[in-house]
């Protein structure tokens, strides 16, 4: 079904967006002897190129051995997308990362095994503003890897770390205390999409914008912050979801799934932000409703997501803001719809927005209350 949204008070522009695309600066190694060491940092923010130089072992090198895990991932969606293997490293990388550990030794031989493990951990985590992405050493004898040791990139010591979970953890209370875990899966994702909307500018200038720390603390950031608020806001009122990332229009940029009451929706709060699309000529910053729960349909005109996850099919609209709110027409009814734009006249914002299941009802709306008047 093709839908389409109608403005009263304006046209919305063509949206765009940015993101720091995740980069990989990879180091790697000569044949030193037997042994070699090739050490590899993954998700230089500023990085796009490939770097390599070499690193030398000394003789009598012990490698540490794996150390098993439990896991507390069950329930996360990109987790559970994950055959054996890369469960277990997801599960080797996040407990190093929740325990500020300097290294960990991972069950894989397989670099790339653990290059997924990470982009599922940072997928399914919102929280994880400590870190900023990882480093990793292959060794190797006569060619053939023997072992992979891990290494998170911290941003910041332990104790640094705790005195921001605590600004977070102030700033989150303080966010959430207008909903209650009790109220309907659509009204805490209205609540959670409005009010990071309302309160977070969209700023590309902004300080630690691909983490948490710029929405609670700093009150600005991009894509990538609002998509790790959205998520972790969710989770606290056990919404599940993830972090999508790929491109809008061309550009990079993340946003998220969310389950609704058993069905999955796409959520892009970036895209809600009004003025993400024009900070200089919108007179006020308002909540754009068409990118709260919205379809893949809808999403695939825009919306472009990378192979990292296996994204359902979203089809259900029963808890689309439009459907809920009762201002989605699937019939031409003119009363109706100028009742809700007359009342719009009469509300502080003076703004006013519907949507059609058809282009043909869209159309019919446009020119029966904007070309002509009526």
């Amino acid at each position: 079904m093709e839908e389409a949204a109608l403005k009263r008070k304006k046209i919305i522009p063509v949206l765009i967006s940015i993101l720091l695309a995740v980069n990989m600066l990879v180091v790697t190694g000569c044949d030193f002897g037997r042994m070699k060491k090739k050490v590899v940092d993954y998700w230089e923010e500023q990085s796009s190129e490939y770097t390599a130089f070499t690193k030398e072992l000394t003789a009598g090198t012990i490698l540490q051995k794996t150390v098993p895990v439990e896991s507390i991932s069950e329930d996360k969606f990109a987790y559970q997308q994950l055959d054996d293997e890369t469960r277990q490293v997801y599960d080797e990388i996040l407990h190093a990362v929740l325990n500020h550990m300097d290294k960990i030794t991972v069950s894989t031989l397989n670099a790339e095994v653990l290059k997924s493990a990470f982009i599922h951990v940072s997928a399914d985590y919102g929280g994880l503003f400590w870190i900023s992405g990882y480093s990793y050493t292959e060794y190797t004898r006569s060619d053939e890897v023997v072992s992979i040791e891990f290494a998170p990139k911290y941003t910041m010591d332990y104790e640094q770390r705790k005195e921001m979970q605590q600004c977070i953890d102030q700033e989150v209370e303080s966010f959430l205390s207008g909903i209650s875990k009790n109220d309907s899966d659509y009204a805490k994702a209205k609540y959670v999409f409005e009010n990071l909307i309302r309160e977070v500018d969209y700023d590309t200038e902004a300080s630690n914008s691909q983490n948490i720390i710029s929405v609670f603390c700093e009150k600005k950031t991009v894509c990538q912050g609002y998509a790790c608020a959205t998520l972790y806001l969710l989770n606290q009122l056990n919404i599940p979801g993830v972090i999508v990332t790929g491109s809008a229009n061309g550009e990079a940029h993340a946003w998220n799934l969310v389950l609704l009451d058993g069905e999955y929706y796409y959520m892009d709060t970036t895209w809600g932000n009004s003025t993400y699309l024009d900070d200089e000529s919108q007179e006020e910053k308002f909540v754009n409703y068409g990118y709260l729960a919205f379809t893949t349909e809808e999403m695939n005109e825009t919306h472009t997501p990378d192979s990292q996850l296996v994204l359902p099919e979203c089809t259900s609209i029963e808890d689309n803001y439009y459907v809920q709110e009762g201002l989605y027409f699937d019939e031409w009814l003119p009363d109706e719809i100028g009742d809700i734009y007359g009342q719009a006249q009469n509300n502080e914002a003076g703004r006013a927005s519907v949507k059609f299941a058809t282009t043909e009802l869209y159309e019919k709306a446009k020119k029966y209350f904007i070309d002509q008047q009526r």
